[in-house]
């Protein structure tokens, strides 16, 4: 596993005073990182079939239809931002081809450990890079990848729009960005069960299964003081994507975001 210094990436902010959220809790910049940091810490071990029972395996097909949104091509780079146990990767790789490549890049070393261990039982193994690191801040040149995909990951940075920056930045000119995340705008007549889901059943099911009560009341919380579908399109529009869109899954729990550098209508080379 590679692992990068912050100074080589882009600078960080100061964010003195300033609050942010970590599920329902306002905290500081510094301590939201290190509470994400312990979260998946936490339930790294735990974290793939904690999704299968959760999403009741639909996370799998969420995921095949998020690549499939990137548009992939044999002998694509793509990166893997918040990649964590490297579901994306691996799904990347079928289309990738011998000569294709897929980063994960992550600041969680406990959810990469397991994707390698992933990756090296995979027909993939060889094809999947693993690199530590913030993507609020990448080491990457400008203009160094085909695709960047995210899943389930842009709601825990600390500065959302930093991090889409930072992507924008290290996309080529007419790359895609895709982005897989949850949502709070669920279909009205699913709402009511899908709160009492979410509140009673999954911190219940995170303490007994996972040893993390915290962990499960955590992402609930996370998903509806996130952005909505509408919001998050206009941020990337706002940093300069085109040909923004997003795709509801699911009864809108979930979404797929997509997203392109460059200028609406030009063909990809």
């Amino acid at each position: 596993m590679a692992h990068q210094k912050q100074e080589e990436g882009k600078g960080r902010r100061t964010d003195e005073g300033e609050a942010y959220s970590f599920g329902y809790t306002s905290v500081s910049a510094q301590e939201k990182t290190r509470l994400v940091h312990e979260h998946f810490d936490s339930i790294a071990g735990k974290y793939d079939w904690m999704n299968s029972l959760l999403s009741l395996g639909l996370h799998h097909a969420w995921k095949r239809k998020a690549v499939a949104a990137a548009g992939l091509a044999p002998g694509h780079l793509v990166l893997d931002g918040c990649g964590g146990t490297a579901d994306l990767s691996l799904l990347a790789c079928n289309t990738l081809g011998e000569e294709g490549r897929a980063i994960v890049y992550d600041m969680n070393r406990t959810m990469m450990q397991v994707g390698q261990r992933k990756a090296l039982r995979s027909p993939s193994a060889g094809r999947v890079a693993f690199v530590e690191g913030d993507v609020e801040c990448m080491p990457f040149p400008d203009g160094t990848f085909d695709a960047v995909m995210v899943a389930f990951g842009i709601r825990n940075l600390t500065h959302v729009e930093d991090g889409l920056r930072e992507i924008h930045r290290v996309l080529k000119e007419q790359g895609t960005f895709v982005c897989l995340e949850f949502s709070k705008e669920i279909t009205w007549w699913f709402k009511p069960l899908y709160d009492v889901y979410s509140f009673a059943f999954m911190p219940l099911a995170g303490r007994v299964l996972a040893g993390s009560r915290k962990a499960y009341t955590y992402l609930p919380e996370s998903i509806r003081v996130f952005a909505t579908p509408g919001e998050l399109s206009n941020v990337l529009e706002g940093i300069g994507f085109t040909d923004v869109s997003f795709t509801k899954l699911t009864q809108g729990i979930a979404v797929v975001h997509r997203a392109t550098k460059g200028s609406a209508g030009r063909p990809r080379t």
